[in-house]
């Protein structure tokens, strides 16, 4: 059973009335109307298609009322005239896309790439849009939205095939007419989904209406059912109401859209408590599906698999359950993962050998009948695809192929699977957890994160309050304060908020959510408290590295990893996977090591690219050292031609001198630097914390975190013993 997730957060500015954000545009040109109109030329494929009503909305707003995004605006305004903010906006912006599979493959569009610069500030844009012409924007603007329309319509379409082999000088008519296509495209999709499922062979199932994590609407403390020290918001916030708002709100707008209420549900990032089972099943939905590490909780078992990821005790999984009223079932967390995050770096065929190979190991590991067992794979059904060449179209193509022909093998919608299954097992006590580590700290437990319920929690009881002190009630006034409450309960604000993700888009949604709690005191006339008005965001802050010291390390200051072990017990941050956000940019440094002895850190950085590329000897690495306090030291390294040089800066009312030459220094495959803790000024048990971020003539091209800054303490003789005992 697969079930594509179809989702976006609601970009909307309740102020402003246009979208901060294009994805919604974006992705339905190349994801949402494909997906399932692929499906026309292999009947035999059955699926399942979550539809979140926010996202239907917003793509409702966009064919019904002709709604606008700001780069919507960027894109139609006119390239003669664009004003010197607007240029900045699309050199930052425009080329929001995945380069080597959207960018590189359009010659014009990679030239006008290398003419801004692959990693760029501000303060460089300004300068560079002036070498841009104004035929040049018009190019830019044209392709940005151009890339994103998928290979149906790229291959079979004569205007957008048109564009593709004119390349370059577009014309303004050009480019309001590709709007206009984009538009047509999005009036394509609910129509395919409807007629799609009114053939049978796909099931359309919802979501909460603003994609809220169900469990903690109910109450935020089951979220110390996975974590038990987990610190929670000032306020608990538990509303059982309003969670049953949302799932109520959604089955309406489903039905009302596909003319059927749905029989299948999502919960959000696959959110289940035991408390939510009864709003679910109150509006008639008859399944849901979480992810296998809730099973595992909930049956207090561990979830075994080899080697390769084949489930040792398959028949845990492999079967839908009964919870309370309803049926349920978990997805395969490593063949989900394998389609969202491994297989668009492989061969096609090798991949869809893979995966079909692992099915088959999973029917061979069931003991007794198949007749039952089911295979659930759950993942996004957009952001993937931008990784796979063609937009992940050969892939598909070739994975429903050979689904299609084989005999031991059937894809069916869930619906059809329980019209003659029914399950035989019973899950009495449901865990509280999500998909994502079978828990919610990804939107409860940091700092930022509990800043924005308490902030939820005092719009909404200050709506309250206004509710029922008023005497005379302006009703529309009130649906349209508890809509903004129910928008800024969804899931995707604390997604940004803390340490786990980062995008440049961050200030966006950090802004969007603080309009949605603004817009509820400006429609009851109440003052908007002052904390609100402040970013949530802090970029002072401690960075969890992706893993932590373990113990003292002692690297030859080589270049080289001259052996396994030399770094071993280091802490690093792999910057690869610092983000989550949909169009990273390609960055500079793969990798950051750091570790020390009683005398010494020692740090590490990996590129991207070669360090004997052209490009990055004229980089310049610096280390900015933030505490202790007042301490003012910068060490700047500079791989130029395989010879490597550093030198300790140092800060004095205002002005910066260079204090010492650092000799540990070596660049061949890596950069390696060992600073003596005596010449940074610190001693034992004292917090040192740095950034790193990397320049090019002074400008700055990346920061390392993101946000926030690497933190450890100046170890003291017993560190490793203190370790060893942790």
């Amino acid at each position: 059973m697969f079930l594509w997730h179809m989702h976006q957060p609601y970009y909307r500015d309740p102020f402003k009335g246009d979208y901060a954000l294009p994805w919604v545009r974006l992705h339905g040109i190349k994801d949402y109307y494909d997906m399932v109109a692929i499906l026309r030329d292999f009947p035999e494929i059955h699926q399942t298609f979550n539809l979140v009503p926010s996202l239907l909305e917003q793509i409702g707003d966009y064919t019904e009322n002709r709604a606008v995004d700001r780069y919507m605006y960027h894109t139609l305004a006119p390239a003669e005239s664009l004003s010197p903010e607007e240029k900045v906006f699309i050199l930052h912006n425009f080329f929001l896309a995945h380069w080597d599979n959207m960018v590189k493959v359009y010659p014009r569009y990679y030239e006008l790439l290398a003419k801004r610069g692959y990693h760029t500030t501000k303060r460089e844009l300004e300068r560079v849009s002036r070498y841009f012409t104004s035929q040049d924007f018009l190019d830019l603007q044209v392709w940005f939205n151009l890339c994103w329309f998928d290979p149906l319509f790229r291959e079979k379409d004569t205007f957008l095939i048109g564009l593709i082999n004119k390349g370059k000088d577009f014309t303004e008519e050009e480019k309001r007419l590709l709007i206009e296509k984009q538009i047509d495209v999005l009036g394509l999709i609910i129509p395919e989904y409807k007629r799609m499922e009114d053939s049978g062979q796909i099931e359309i199932t919802t979501s909460p209406y603003f994609h809220p994590i169900l469990p903690l609407l109910y109450d935020t403390n089951s979220a110390r059912a996975a974590i038990p020290g987990i610190k929670l918001p000032h306020e608990r916030f538990s509303c059982p109401g309003d969670a049953e708002e949302q799932i109520r709100r959604a089955v309406l707008y489903h039905e009302k859209t596909f003319g059927r209420r749905p029989e299948g549900m999502w919960p959000s990032e696959g959110s289940v408590s035991k408390e939510i089972l009864p709003l679910v099943s109150k509006e008639g939905i008859k399944w849901i599906a979480s992810d296998e590490g809730v099973l595992s909780g909930s049956l207090g078992v561990t979830i075994d698999r080899d080697f390769s990821g084949i489930m040792k005790n398959a028949e845990i999984l492999y079967r839908a359950y009964m919870t309370g009223d309803i049926s349920i079932v978990f997805r395969d967390h490593t063949l989900s993962d394998l389609i969202g995050f491994v297989y668009s770096r492989w061969d096609i065929k090798n991949a869809v050998d893979d995966f079909i190979a692992r099915l088959h190991k999973i029917r061979e590991g069931l003991s007794g009948s198949n007749e039952d067992n089911i295979v659930s794979v759950i993942l996004d059904g957009e952001n993937a695809w931008e990784h796979y060449r063609n937009d992940g179209r050969p892939f598909l193509l070739h994975l429903y192929e050979r689904l299609g022909n084989e005999p031991l093998l059937k894809t069916v919608t869930m619906k059809e699977y329980l019209r003659e299954h029914y399950p035989k097992e019973r899950i009495e006590d449901l865990f509280s957890g999500s998909w994502i580590n079978r828990n919610f700290a990804i939107w409860i437990g940091h700092e930022e994160d509990n800043t924005a319920w308490d902030f939820l929690s005092r719009a909404r009881r200050d709506l309250v309050d206004y509710e029922e002190s008023v005497t005379v009630k302006d009703k529309e006034i009130l649906s349209e304060a508890w809509r903004e409450i129910y928008i800024a309960e969804g899931s995707d604000w604390c997604w940004w908020y803390g340490d786990e993700h980062s995008t440049e888009n961050a200030a966006e949604f950090d802004e969007l959510f603080r309009s949605h709690l603004k817009k509820v005191y400006d429609l009851i006339g109440r003052e908007v408290p002052p904390d609100i008005l402040i970013p949530v965001i802090k970029e002072d802050r401690k960075f969890q590295p992706t893993v932590e010291i373990t113990s003292f390390i002692s690297p030859v200051i080589d270049g080289e990893v001259s052996n396994y072990y030399e770094w071993l017990s280091a802490a690093y941050l792999d910057v690869s996977k610092m983000g989550g956000t949909m169009h990273r940019a390609e960055s500079i440094l793969s990798h950051i090591y750091y570790g020390f002895d009683l005398k010494n850190i020692f740090i590490r950085f990996d590129t991207q690219r070669t360090l004997k590329d052209p490009k990055v000897s004229e980089i310049t690495f610096a280390i900015r050292f933030l505490r202790p306090e007042n301490m003012g030291v910068e060490v700047n390294c500079s791989p130029a031609e395989g010879f490597a040089k550093a030198g300790l800066f140092r800060y004095k009312n205002g002005e910066r001198f260079l204090a010492d030459n650092i000799s540990t220094i070596a660049v061949r495959d890596i950069i390696e630097i060992a600073l003596p803790f005596s010449l940074l000024d610190v001693k034992e048990s004292d917090e040192v914390a740095f950034v790193v971020t990397v320049k090019r003539d002074d400008s700055e091209l990346e920061k390392w975190p993101f946000k926030g800054y690497i933190s450890f303490s100046v170890p003291t003789a017993d560190f490793e013993a203190i370790m060893w005992k942790v």
